[in-house]
């Protein structure tokens, strides 16, 4: 009988893996966000923030803000940030931009997945994702989700589609 070299590694992943799980509880993994195509005239990508609140209310936690954050000069591309109302309000406003592993271009149409943190705690929580796009529209969408627990869906109507946590 031959012995298999990943094996051996398995207790020292399982013991560590344990460690982590009481520590930091991992998650519901992804977010997965749908950007739809808008058959306008003019058409612009929109700007899209994407945070997790505690469901009985608390401090907001970004965890994606895409705009045109190559734009230099006169009107950089944070100008229309604001626009992002609610995020902008949540804690927008106070985020050092462009922020590392946060700030992304804008997105063509599609379904993009952004990662959940894992240290978040076991509990309630809301994400919210907001979309802004010039000459169009402004829509913020909410999924109510568990840590350690049940995922959620919710559809936007225009700006947005489908916003699923897993």
């Amino acid at each position: 009988m031959t012995r298999s070299k990943i094996i051996p590694a398995l207790p020292l992943l399982a013991a560590s893996t344990a460690v982590t799980l009481s520590a930091t509880p991992a998650l519901a993994a992804s977010v997965t966000v749908t950007v739809p195509q808008v058959k306008v005239a003019e058409y612009h990508r929109p700007y899209v923030a994407g945070w997790v609140e505690p469901a009985a209310g608390g401090d907001a936690r970004t965890l994606f803000v895409w705009y045109d954050f190559k734009k230099r000069g006169a009107e950089p591309g944070t100008k229309w940030l604001a626009d992002l109302r609610t995020w902008w309000r949540k804690g927008g406003r106070s985020l050092k931009l462009p922020a590392d592993g946060l700030s992304g271009a804008t997105r063509a149409p599609g379904s993009y997945t952004v990662a959940i943190p894992a240290n978040l705690p076991r509990g309630d929580y809301v994400l919210k994702v907001e979309a802004a796009r010039e000459t169009g529209g402004r829509e913020l969408v909410s999924v109510p989700f568990t840590v350690g627990g049940k995922g959620g869906s919710a559809s936007g109507r225009t700006e947005l589609g489908t916003v699923t946590v897993k």
